[in-house]
C-alpha cells in the first residue's frame, strides 16, 4: 500500500483526531467511521493505539480484570459452528465427559481466584442446557461457589429458555456469556443448525431477568471488516456489559481448518481498537487466540484499548501458566481491578497451577503535535 500524502495524511489524522474526540465524549464512533479506521494504512497504527488507550484508560481505568473458564461438559455437541473442535459434525480430536461435578467446579473455582481471576466463568457443550437434572446441577454449583469462593460466577450454556435463566438468576448467577460469534450477514456460513436471531434471542431474556451480559464474537473466520463492525455495533444496540473478542485458532478437522483462516497481529490490534472506539465505556476482554494471533505483540493488547483478559486453559486447548498472565499486565503498566463484588482489592495470586479445564488519561487529544513532527505525514 502506498504511502500517504502530506495532505491526505493530515486530513486522516485531523478525522481520526475528530473521531478520538467522540468516543471520549462516551459517544462512540458511527459503523460508516469505524469501516473507515479499518481502512487506514500501517502507517497510522500508532496513532490509532495511542487514541484508544486513551478511551479505555478515561471509562475503564488502569486496572485489568482477568477471568478464567472452566469447561463442565465437553464435546458431543450437534451443532455444526465450523469453528468449534466439540462439535459431533467434525473428525476433531476433542475431550468428551458428561458433566463434572460439584466438588471439582468448586475446586476449580477456588484455583481460579488463587490464580488471580476476578470472574469464574462455567461452560457446557451442547444447542442449550436444558436436562432439568443437569440445570440443577448447574444451579447448584453456581449457588456453591457463590457462597464459599465469593466469586463473580458466570455460565455459557448455550441458547436458554426464560424458566432455565430465572433458575440460574434465583442461584446467584451474576453474567451469562452467550456470543453472537459474526455478524448476522455472515453468520450463515459458519453456523446452519441454529440461528442468529436464537442467540440474540437468549441476550434479551437474560437481560429482561437482570442477568448482566458478556457477548462478543470470533474474529478471522473469513468474514470482512464490515461484518466486524456489523457485529459490534449489533452488540451496542443490545447493550451488553462486556464484550469478549476471540481470534480464530483453527483446529484440524473443522472446516474452517481446511479454508485457511485466521487472521495476523496487525489485523487482531486494529480490530480491538476500532472495538474501543465503537464502544468505549464497555468492559473488552480478549479471550481465546490471542497467543496465536498476535505472537509475540500479544501484551499490546492493553495498548489497544482492552481492559480485559481470560488467563489460565481454555475450553479444549492449554493456556499459559495464569501467573505468567497476571506478571504480563503488571509489566505493561497495569494493575489488576478490584474484586467485582465486594469492590476490595484481593490478595495476590498463590501461583497455584490451573491445570482444572484440561481433564484427564481523560480529555480531548489532538494529532496536531504528531503532524508538526512529520512523525506520520512526511
Amino acid at each position: 500500500m502506498a504511502v500517504p500524502d502530506k495532505k491526505t495524511c493530515e486530513q486522516s489524522l485531523d478525522r481520526l483526531s475528530s473521531l478520538t474526540n467522540l468516543a471520549l465524549s462516551g459517544e462512540g464512533i458511527s459503523a460508516d467511521d469505524a469501516i473507515w479506521l479499518f481502512s487506514l494504512p500501517h502507517e497510522y497504527s500508532e496513532k490509532i493505539m495511542e487514541g484508544a488507550s486513551l478511551i479505555r484508560e478515561t471509562f475503564r481505568g488502569n486496572a485489568i480484570d482477568p477471568c478464567t473458564v472452566m469447561n463442565a461438559k465437553s464435546g458431543a455437541c450437534g451443532e455444526d459452528c465450523h469453528f468449534c473442535s466439540q462439535s459431533s459434525h467434525h473428525s476433531t480430536i476433542s475431550p468428551e465427559f458428561e458433566m463434572v461435578s460439584k466438588e471439582k467446579i468448586l475446586q476449580t473455582a477456588t484455583l481460579a481466584v488463587a490464580n488471580g481471576a476476578r470472574r469464574f466463568c462455567v461452560a457446557t457443550s451442547g444447542r442449550g442446557l436444558s436436562d432439568p437434572i443437569e440445570v440443577e446441577a448447574i444451579c447448584q454449583s453456581i449457588e456453591t461457589v457463590r457462597k464459599d469462593v465469593k466469586v463473580w460466577s458466570c455460565a455459557t450454556l448455550g441458547i436458554l429458555s426464560e424458566d432455565v435463566l430465572e433458575k440460574l438468576k434465583d442461584s446467584g448467577l451474576n453474567r451469562l456469556h452467550h456470543n453472537l460469534e459474526t455478524s448476522k450477514e455472515y453468520f450463515g456460513n459458519i453456523v446452519t443448525t441454529h440461528q442468529w436471531e436464537d442467540r440474540v434471542d437468549t441476550i434479551k431474556k437474560a437481560q429482561a431477568k437482570g442477568i448482566s451480559v458478556c457477548s462478543g464474537g470470533i474474529f478471522g473466520l473469513g468474514e470482512s471488516e464490515k461484518d466486524r463492525v456489523s457485529m459490534l455495533q449489533t452488540l451496542r444496540e443490545l447493550n451488553v456489559d462486556s464484550i469478549p473478542l476471540n481470534f480464530l485458532v483453527p483446529i484440524p478437522g473443522t472446516p474452517l481448518y481446511d479454508e485457511g483462516a485466521g487472521i495476523g497481529p496487525e489485523e487482531a490490534l486494529r480490530s480491538i481498537a476500532v472495538a474501543r472506539y465503537m464502544l468505549p465505556t464497555k468492559e473488552i476482554r480478549i479471550t481465546g487466540g490471542r497467543v496465536q494471533a498476535l505472537g509475540g505483540r500479544h501484551p499490546e493488547i492493553f495498548r489497544h484499548g482492552a481492559d480485559g483478559v481470560m488467563i489460565g486453559n481454555y475450553l479444549t486447548r492449554m493456556g499459559r501458566p495464569p501467573l505468567d498472565d497476571i506478571q504480563m499486565i503488571k509489566d505493561m503498566g497495569h494493575t489488576l481491578s478490584k474484586d467485582p463484588l465486594t469492590g476490595q482489592m484481593p490478595v495476590d495470586p498463590s501461583g497455584s497451577i490451573l491445570e482444572i479445564n484440561i481433564p484427564v488519561t481523560t480529555g480531548q487529544i489532538s494529532f496536531v503535535n504528531m503532524k508538526k513532527m512529520g512523525e506520520t505525514c512526511d
